[in-house]
């Protein structure tokens, strides 16, 4: 039941007018040069590649250097500490995450219907957990503060407006929250490396819970 998805960095210009959140510290940090901004980018691919293959403990300045072929200097000015460094990594895959629903191609972006962006949304957002899941577990916020993150709040309120359109009449607001636990990097963490449960399985149960949910008989 999974739907062919675009890449997350594929998106059409209308990305381009949207506001898009960020996770920590970066949204703070003034506009880059250039070529500033194109090193930056270099070194936050590096960094990812580094946790697609080790881990997010494999992810040191060292060894992000290397992969980037520039000096443990540069690396330290860019980002601070590692610490800087990882948040700087999750924002930089945010954004493309939220590009990608906001503006990208249908069914992830507009132009399809609300089911199936929704269905596309969950799947899309499973296979980038799955893909990042230690970084993910490891900037997990606290509870106490987990629903406030603004990126986090950016995601409920898609699934929210989705559902509004899909299911006129249902607490949308408390809905969305049901639907995204599902989607929890702890969940996936301890379904698939815990239970071993391939993500295949995930995907299809997220489809079959949005055609539940807005197929529901209320009568």
């Amino acid at each position: 039941m999974s739907a062919t998805l675009p890449p997350l960095g594929s998106t059409t210009e209308n990305a381009d007018d949207a506001e898009l959140l960020q996770l920590g510290t970066a949204d703070d940090e003034p506009c880059l040069r250039a070529d500033a901004a194109r090193n930056r980018a270099r070194l936050l691919e590096a960094a990812a590649l580094l946790v697609a293959e080790h881990g997010a403990a494999g992810v040191t300045m060292e060894a992000v250097a290397a992969a980037a072929s520039v000096g443990k200097g540069t690396v330290f000015r860019r980002f601070g500490d590692r610490t800087g460094l990882l948040n700087a990594l999750l924002d930089h895959s945010e954004r493309k995450f939220q590009a990608a629903f906001l503006g990208g191609p249908p069914p992830l972006g507009p132009g399809a219907p609300p089911e199936e962006r929704l269905r596309a949304f969950g799947i899309a957002m499973l296979r980038r957990t799955s893909d990042e899941l230690e970084l993910q577990l490891a900037a997990e916020p606290a509870p106490d503060r987990r629903y406030a993150v603004p990126a986090r709040r950016l995601l409920h309120g898609h699934v929210a407006i989705l559902l509004r359109e899909a299911v006129p009449g249902a607490d949308v607001d408390l809905l969305a929250h049901v639907l995204m636990a599902q989607l929890a990097p702890s969940l996936v963490h301890h379904l698939t490396r815990r239970s071993g449960m391939p993500l295949e399985r995930l995907e299809a149960a997220w489809c079959d819970l949005v055609t539940r949910v807005i197929h529901a008989d209320v009568s």
